[in-house]
C-alpha cells in the first residue's frame, strides 16, 4: 500500500481527489485505488517542556540554566493525539510513504519527525505542490523524488526549531527572574531569537523619534536661459562651503541668502559643463513571495501580515493561486508554457480592469522571472490556471488576488524604457546640477501609473527627504554651450524624523534586516540573505507580540507601531546580542546555508549552546531597578521588599537565596542605618556594601527569610509557570 501524508485535511482531500479508483472515507483517512491519504494537523509533535526532561525544572532557578537537553524529546500533542494514532496505525501498514508536507522547511519536518518518532523504516517518496489544481497535482504525483533528497532542508528545520527551544526556554527564564529579582513582581520578560530583536527595531525606532531634533535647511534653485529654453538646476555646494552641517546640508539662512545675492549679480553668464544622455531600461517587477505580498498589500490596503497569509491561504485552498508560504519570487521555466491558460482566463476574470490588462499582455515576452537556478522548494505566488471570479470573492479576496494577478501580468509586457538626461552648470566658479526623464514605453508600468496602483516609493514606507532636485524637461544642449543666470529662489526645507513602522512596513524589514545591522562586515554579508524569520513565520511573530505579549501598540488610523512600557523594559534588560539582529540574522544565513547542504546541524547546535550560556551568565549580572525602590547594598542586583514573617515585619533582599542580606522595619522603610552598624560591629574597617556584611542584620530576620522564601522564583507559581511555559511554545 502507497500512504500519503499530507500537512492538513484540506491537502489530504485534494489528493485523494485526483488518485484513481474507487473512494471509502475512513476516520482520518482516504482509501483510494491508487493508495490511502492521511493528513497530520501541522506539527502533531511538540517539543518536550523543561520540566518534561526533569521535573526540578517546574521551579525556575538561575543555577539550573542553561537546561541543554542531553537527547531531544518530543510529545504528542494532546490535541493531535487521536490522528496522530490513526496515522501511526497507517505507516505500520504501508509498503510505501509519499511525503506530503508543505513545500518548505517546516512542511519538510513535520512529517520526517512523525516518521521518525514511529521508527519507520519504509521507502519515502517526496512530492512538492505548489498548486491545488487537478493537473499540477497529477503533474506532481508523476514527478516524485526520493525524500532522502530533502535531508539537508530538514535539518535546517530542525536546527531553527532547537536553537528558539534553547533562547526561549532559557533566556525567558534566566530575564524574568533578572526582572523579579529587582521588583517587577509579576512581569514575564518571552526572549525570542527573532521576537526579541524585531521588537528592538520598534524600540529603536521610537526612541529616534523621540530624541529627533527638526533642523531647517536651505537650498538654492536657478533658472538658467538656454538658446532653446529654460530649464531649473539646483546648486550644489563644495564640502569647504561654509554653512554645512554634517550631512552636506546648508543650515545658515544668512550663508544662503547671501549666496542667493551673490548670484543674481553680474556678470550672468554660464556654461554647461556637463551633459549625458542615457537609454536606460527597467526590468518588469518580481512576481511576489509572502512577504512582498503582505508588504505591499499592507501600504495599498492597510492589511495586517496575518490577514494577507490568511487570505492567500484560501485562494490556495480553492486552487486559484499557487503555495502562499513561499520565499521565492522566480518561476520554473517549464510552466512558462501554461501562462497563455493563465492570461486567457483572466480575460474573463469577473475584473475589468484585470481582463483589459489579460487582453494587452503578450505571451510570448519571457521576463527575468523565468529563472530554474532561482528556484528551490517552491516558487513565487502566481495566479492558477482554475479560472477565478472576483465577482464570487469578498473584498479581501478580490484585492489579494488582484494584485496577485497583476504583478503575473507584468511578467508579459514589455521593459520600462525612458531617456535619463544629466546636466552640469558651471556658474561664478560653482557648480549647478539638473536632471531629465523623458519616457519612450511604459511598458509593464502602464499597470501601476494610476493612483490607485502605485506603491510606495520607499520601501520602509518613509517619505522621501526633499533635496531640492526634481526631474524636469530639458531642452536640447551639448556640453560647453553657454547658458545666462535668469533668478534664483531660496527653497526652505525642514527635515523630517523616522516614520514610525507598520506591520507592513517592519515586515519589510523583517526581511531586509541588512539595512539595521551594526557590523558594516556583516551587513554585506547579510543583504543577500532571507532576513530573520520566515515567510510564514513573521506574521505570526507580529502578533504575538503586539497582541498576545503586548510589548508593542497600534496607534491611529495608520496603525503604526509603539513600544509599550513592557517593550522598552524587555529590550533595556537584554544585552546588544539579543536586541540587535545581527546574531540571528547571521543564524538565518546559516540555516539558510545548511539547507543548501553546506554547514552541520551539530556545529550550528553547539554555536547557540555557546551563545545562551553567555547570554544566561550576563543575565545573573542584570538589575533592573524600578522607581523608588532600594536596591540591596551587599548584593547590588536585588532590592530590598518588605516581607511579613512569625517574629514580624522585617526587609529581605528580592535576590534571595543568593543574597541573604536582611534588616529590621522602621515605620514601613528598611533600617540600613542600623544594618550598617551591626555590620560594622562585627567587621571593623570594613564597607557596608562590599563585604557581605548587612547578612542577617538581625538573627530573627534572617531566620524568618529562610522559613518564608519561595526558592527559585518568588513571584510565581508553578500553574503560572507551566502556563508561561505553553504558551510561549505554543
Amino acid at each position: 500500500m502507497r500512504l500519503y501524508i499530507a500537512e492538513k485535511p484540506s491537502m489530504g482531500r485534494e489528493i485523494a481527489a485526483v488518485l484513481p479508483g474507487p473512494v471509502r472515507k475512513g476516520n482520518g483517512f482516504i482509501e483510494t485505488g491508487a493508495g490511502t491519504v492521511t493528513w497530520l494537523f501541522g506539527h502533531v509533535l511538540r517539543q518536550a517542556e523543561p520540566q518534561e526532561y526533569d521535573a526540578k525544572y517546574k521551579v525556575w532557578r538561575a543555577e539550573d540554566l542553561p537546561i541543554i537537553p542531553e537527547h531531544w524529546k518530543l510529545m504528542v500533542s494532546e490535541s493531535s493525539a487521536k490522528q496522530f494514532a490513526v496515522v501511526k496505525q497507517l505507516i505500520s501498514q504501508a509498503d510505501e510513504i509519499v511525503h506530503a508536507g508543505d513545500p518548505d522547511r517546516e512542511g519538510q519536518l513535520l512529517v520526517d519527525e512523525v516518521l521518525e518518532y514511529v521508527g519507520c523504516n519504509k521507502p519515502v517518496q517526496r512530492i512538492l505542490l505548489n498548486a491545488l489544481d487537478e493537473k499540477s497535482i497529477r503533474e506532481a504525483i508523476d514527478q516524485l523524488k526520493p525524500n532522502a533528497q530533502f535531508f539537508n532542508l530538514r535539518q535546517s528545520a530542525l536546527g531553527r526549531a532547537r536553537a528558539d527551544w534553547l533562547i526561549g526556554m532559557n533566556l525567558s527564564r534566566a530575564y524574568t527572574m533578572a526582572a523579579q529579582r529587582s521588583g517587577h513582581r509579576k512581569l514575564v520578560l518571552p526572549i525570542g531569537r527573532v521576537k526579541t530583536p524585531t521588537l528592538a527595531l520598534v524600540v529603536r525606532r521610537e526612541r529616534e523619534i523621540e530624541n529627533f531634533k527638526p533642523v531647517d535647511y536651505f537650498n538654492i534653485k536657478a533658472v538658467f536661459q538656454h538658446t532653446n529654453g529654460q530649464f531649473q538646476a539646483q546648486w550644489k555646494p563644495n564640502e569647504m562651503q561654509q554653512g554645512l552641517d554634517s550631512e552636506g546640508r546648508l543650515v545658515d539662512k544668512q550663508i544662503a541668502e547671501a549666496k542667493l545675492n551673490f548670484f543674481g549679480q553680474e556678470p550672468l553668464a554660464g556654461v554647461i559643463s556637463g551633459y549625458s544622455k542615457a537609454k536606460k531600461q527597467e526590468a518588469q517587477r518580481l512576481p511576489f513571495s509572502l512577504s512582498t505580498l503582505q508588504v505591499l498589500a499592507g501600504r495599498r490596503f492597510g492589511y495586517e501580515p496575518q490577514q494577507v497569509l490568511d487570505t492567500a491561504q484560501a485562494l490556495y485552498e480553492r486552487k486559484l493561486t499557487t503555495y502562499p508560504r513561499s520565499d521565492c519570487e522566480y518561476l520554473p521555466t517549464n510552466q512558462f508554457k501554461e501562462s497563455q491558460s493563465i492570461l486567457t482566463n483572466l480575460q474573463s476574470c469577473g475584473d475589468d480592469t484585470l481582463a483589459n490588462w489579460a487582453k494587452g499582455a503578450d505571451g510570448k515576452i519571457k521576463s527575468r522571472a523565468w529563472n530554474d537556478k532561482k528556484i528551490s522548494a517552491h516558487h513565487a505566488i502566481i495566479p492558477t490556471r482554475v479560472k477565478a471570479d472576483l465577482s464570487k470573492m469578498n473584498v479581501v479576496e478580490r484585492n489579494i488576488y488582484f494584485l496577485i494577478a497583476q504583478a503575473y501580468m507584468a511578467q508579459f509586457y514589455p521593459v520600462h524604457t525612458y531617456y535619463q538626461t544629466k546636466v552640469e552648470v558651471a556658474y561664478k566658479e560653482e557648480l549647478f546640477a539638473a536632471s531629465g526623464r523623458t519616457e519612450i514605453d511604459l511598458g509593464w508600468k502602464a499597470l501601476y501609473t494610476s493612483k490607485k496602483n502605485n506603491e510606495a516609493d520607499n520601501e520602509e514606507g518613509q517619505d522621501k527627504e526633499d533635496n531640492g532636485q526634481e526631474e524636469n524637461n530639458l531642452p536640447p544642449m551639448k556640453k560647453n554651450d553657454n547658458v545666462d543666470y535668469v533668478s534664483g529662489e531660496l527653497a526652505k526645507s525642514v527635515t523630517r524624523p523616522p516614520v514610525r513602522f507598520t506591520q507592513a512596513t517592519l515586515i519589510a524589514a523583517m526581511k531586509d534586516i541588512h539595512k539595521f545591522v551594526q557590523d558594516p562586515e556583516a551587513k554585506k554579508q547579510l543583504k543577500a540573505v532571507y532576513g530573520i524569520g520566515t515567510e510564514a513565520t513573521r506574521a505570526t511573530i507580529l502578533d504575538e507580540l503586539i497582541h498576545k505579549r503586548k510589548l508593542i501598540k497600534e496607534m491611529g488610523k495608520k496603525k503604526q507601531l509603539q513600544p509599550t512600557e513592557a517593550g522598552y523594559l524587555l529590550v533595556d534588560a537584554v544585552p546588544e546580542e539579543l536586541s540587535y539582529p545581527d546574531f540571528t540574522a547571521i543564524w538565518e544565513d546559516q540555516l539558510h546555508s545548511m539547507a543548501e547542504g553546506d554547514g552541520s546541524l551539530e556545529a550550528f547546535l553547539q554555536n547557540q549552546v555557546d551563545f545562551t550560556t553567555k547570554m544566561c551568565r550576563k543575565a545573573e549580572g542584570t538589575s533592573l531597578v524600578v522607581e523608588d525602590a532600594v536596591k540591596c547594598p551587599r548584593c547590588g542586583l536585588g532590592i530590598l521588599q518588605k516581607r511579613h514573617g512569625k517574629n514580624g515585619d522585617f526587609w529581605g533582599c528580592s535576590n534571595y537565596p543568593r543574597c541573604r542580606m536582611t534588616c529590621n522595619d522602621k515605620d514601613g522603610k528598611p533600617n540600613l542605618e542600623e544594618a550598617r552598624q551591626r555590620a560594622n560591629y562585627r567587621n571593623p574597617g570594613n564597607g557596608f556594601n562590599n563585604n557581605g556584611s548587612g547578612q542577617g542584620s538581625r538573627y530573627r530576620a534572617g531566620q524568618d527569610m529562610d522559613e518564608i522564601a519561595e526558592l527559585g522564583n518568588p513571584y510565581m507559581s508553578e500553574e503560572e509557570m507551566a502556563a508561561f511555559t505553553k504558551e510561549y511554545l505554543r
